[in-house]
C-alpha cells in the first residue's frame, strides 16, 4: 500500500524546473477553464460541477497518480455516459456513481490491476491517440468557424454540419483568431519549444478582440465560487441500482487514464508512469470530487497534451493548473470570460495536430500489414464510437491477428528417424513403415484443427512416433484434438508412440484421459530413441519385421 503514497521522489522532480511547470500549469488552466464549464454543462449538472471537478480531482489525481504529466478532469467521453444516469437518477445519482466508481478504482490499484494495460499493443495505442486527435480536432470546428456546434454525440456529424452553417454565412473573424492561435503556437513550437506560445497568442487574440469591432463569441458569465461540499446530496439508497453504471464508469476512467498515461510517455523524454498508482489517485479524486459536488474524473488526454507540449516537467504542473483555475474563479472571472472561443479553439486545434507524431505512424505502418491495419482500425473505432469501444475492438482484433499469427508459426514436421544402429535391410524396412512427426510451437486451439488434419492424411505406415519436447504449451483443445487424431489413426491399425512429453504438459492430457490410457498400453517413452526401439518390437511381434536371432554365445 505504501508504495501507491506521494514520496520524497515526487517533492524533488517538482523542484528540478518549478518555473516551466507554473507556466505549464497556467497554459492547461487557461484551456481547461471553458472545457471544465463546458462538460459541466453537458453532465446536466451546470457549469459549477465542472469547475469543481477540474480543481478537486485536478489537484488529486496530480498528488496520488502515477504520472508526472497528467491533467484530470471532467472529459467528453465520461460526460457521454454520464448522461443517461442524469436522465434517469438526477444529480443525487451521478454523485454516487461517482464515488462507488472511485472506490472501484482504489480497490484494482490495491490489486495491482494497472500492468494489464502493458499488454494493449502499439498499435493500440498509436491509432487510439491518432482517433483521440482527431477528435479534439473536429469538436473545436464550430467555435474556430464562428457557428453554434448542433446537437448530437457523433463529431464528424457536428463537425460537417458546423462546416455547412459556415459555407452558408461566413464568419471570418474566428476562423482568422483560431487560424492564427494555431499557427502561432505550431510554428513558435519549432523556433522556441520552451516559450509558453499558446499562452501569448490566447492574450494577443483576447486584446485583438476587445480593441476592435470583430463580433466574437468569448466563454460567457462564470461563476465565482465553488459549490459547497454535497455528501447529503448522495443517494445512498440507489446504490445497488447504480453499481453496474458504478463499473462502467470505473472502467472508462481507468482505461481513459492509463492510455492518456502511455500517450504522455509516448509524447515526452525519459518518462514513465506507474500504472497502479496511477489508478490509485484517479480512485481518490472521484471519491473526494463528489463531495464537492464534482462529476466523476478521469485524465484528460486534451489537456496532458497541452501539458506536455507546453514543457511540464513535473505533477507540479497539473498541481497549479488546478490552484490557478480556483484563484481565476475568485479573482479574474470576468476577464477570463473575454477570451475567445475561436481562441481556445486554435489552441485545441494546435494541439491535436501535435499529438499525432508522424514518425511512428510512419514507423508501424512500415512494419506489417497487420499493425497498419489494426492501427486504422483503432483510429476509425475512436472517432466514430467512442474511447472503450474503440480500445475493445483494437484489443479483440489484435488477439484475433496475434492468435493467426503463433498458429501460423505453430508446425508439424516429418522428420527423419536415427537409424545408426541397424544394418543397412533393417533400417530400409523401419523407414518403410515408421515415421516421425515432430511438433513445433503451441498445440492449442488455433492451431490444433490443422495438426489434426495433416495427421488423418498419413497413409500406407504401421508406426507413427509424435515427438512432444518442443510443444511449448497445450490447452484443453489442442489435447482433445491430440486424442482425436490418435484414434483415428488407432482404427486404421497404426499404432501412436508419444515421446519427449514435458511435465508441464501432463495435466492437460491427463485431464481427457489420453496420458494414462497411452501409458499403460505402454506407448509413452521419454526419448525419441526409446520410441523407437519400441516401434521396432511393435513390428517384429506383428511379423512385419524379422526378429533377430539370439547372439551367439562363445567360450
Amino acid at each position: 500500500m505504501h508504495n501507491l503514497l506521494p514520496g520524497s521522489a515526487d517533492l524533488a522532480s517538482m523542484r528540478r524546473a518549478p518555473g516551466r511547470d507554473l507556466l505549464a500549469g497556467l497554459t492547461v488552466a487557461v484551456v481547461a477553464l471553458p472545457l471544465a464549464l463546458g462538460f459541466g454543462i453537458a453532465s446536466g449538472l451546470g457549469a459549477a460541477a465542472g469547475l469543481a471537478t477540474a480543481i478537486v480531482a485536478g489537484v488529486l489525481a496530480a498528488v496520488f497518480g502515477g504520472s508526472n504529466l497528467q491533467v484530470s478532469g471532467p472529459t467528453g467521453a465520461m460526460t457521454v455516459v454520464l448522461v443517461p444516469i442524469v436522465h434517469r437518477f438526477g444529480p443525487a445519482g451521478v454523485l454516487t456513481v461517482g464515488l462507488l466508481a472511485g472506490a472501484v478504482l482504489v480497490t484494482l490499484a490495491i490489486a495491482r490491476a494497472g500492468r494489464f494495460v502493458r499488454y494493449v499493443p502499439a498499435p493500440v495505442v498509436e491509432g487510439f491517440t491518432v482517433g483521440i486527435a482527431a477528435v479534439i480536432f473536429l469538436q473545436q470546428l464550430p467555435a474556430a468557424l464562428g457557428v453554434p456546434a448542433a446537437a448530437g454525440e457523433k463529431v464528424a456529424v457536428v463537425a460537417w454540419q458546423a462546416v455547412a452553417a459556415f459555407a452558408r454565412a461566413p464568419h471570418w473573424p474566428d476562423v482568422a483568431i483560431a487560424a492564427g492561435v494555431a499557427a502561432i503556437m505550431l510554428i513558435g513550437a519549432r523556433i522556441r519549444p520552451g516559450v509558453p506560445f499558446s499562452l501569448l497568442a490566447v492574450a494577443l487574440a483576447t486584446v485583438l478582440t476587445q480593441l476592435s469591432a470583430w463580433d466574437v463569441a468569448a466563454i460567457g458569465a462564470l461563476p465565482a465560487t465553488l459549490p459547497a461540499p454535497s455528501l447529503g446530496f448522495l443517494d445512498l439508497a440507489a446504490i445497488p441500482v447504480l453499481a453496474s453504471s458504478a463499473l462502467a464508469v470505473a472502467a472508462l476512467a481507468a482505461l481513459e487514464s492509463l492510455l492518456s498515461a502511455t500517450v504522455a510517455d509516448a509524447m515526452s523524454v525519459g518518462q514513465r508512469h506507474d500504472p497502479d498508482r496511477e489508478l490509485f489517485g484517479q480512485g481518490i479524486a472521484n471519491i473526494v470530487a463528489p463531495l464537492f459536488g464534482g462529476v466523476p474524473a478521469t485524465a484528460a488526454i486534451a489537456r496532458t497534451a497541452v501539458n506536455v507540449r507546453s514543457g511540464a516537467n513535473s505533477r507540479l504542473a497539473a498541481i497549479s493548473h488546478a490552484l490557478i483555475l480556483a484563484l481565476i474563479m475568485l479573482t479574474a472571472a470576468p476577464l477570463v470570460a473575454r477570451i475567445p472561443l475561436a481562441a481556445l479553439a486554435g489552441v485545441l486545434l494546435a494541439t491535436a495536430i501535435r499529438m499525432v507524431e508522424v514518425s511512428s505512424l510512419l514507423a508501424l505502418a512500415r512494419s506489417t500489414r497487420t499493425d497498419a491495419l489494426l492501427m486504422a482500425l483503432t483510429a476509425a473505432a475512436t472517432l466514430a464510437l467512442d474511447l472503450v469501444a474503440a480500445v475493445g475492438i483494437g484489443l479483440i482484433v489484435a488477439c484475433l491477428l496475434a492468435i493467426r499469427k503463433i498458429a501460423r508459426a505453430s508446425r508439424l514436421d516429418q522428420v527423419p528417424i536415427d537409424l545408426s544402429d541397424h544394418h543397412a535391410e533393417e533400417s530400409a524396412l523401419l523407414r518403410e513403415h515408421i515415421v516421425a512427426y515432430r511438433f513445433d510451437g503451441p498445440l492449442f486451439f488455433g492451431a490444433a484443427h490443422r495438426f489434426l488434419l495433416e495427421l488423418s492424411e498419413v497413409a500406407d505406415v504401421r508406426v507413427i512416433i509424435l515427438r512432444m519436447s518442443r510443444v511449448s504449451t497445450i490447452d484443453g483443445t489442442g489435447a482433445t484434438v491430440l486424442r482425436d487424431a490418435i484414434e483415428r489413426l488407432q482404427k486404421r491399425g497404426i499404432t501412436v508412440f508419444l515421446s519427449g512429453i514435458p511435465a508441464s504438459h501432463y495435466k492437460a492430457l491427463e485431464a481427457i484421459g489420453i496420458l494414462n490410457r497411452m501409458t499403460e498400453q505402454g506407448l509413452v517413452f521419454a526419448t525419441t530413441p526409446e520410441a523407437i526401439a519400441a516401434a521396432r518390437a511393435h513390428l517384429q511381434h506383428t511379423g512385419i519385421l524379422p526378429a533377430r536371432p539370439p547372439a551367439t554365445r562363445h567360450g
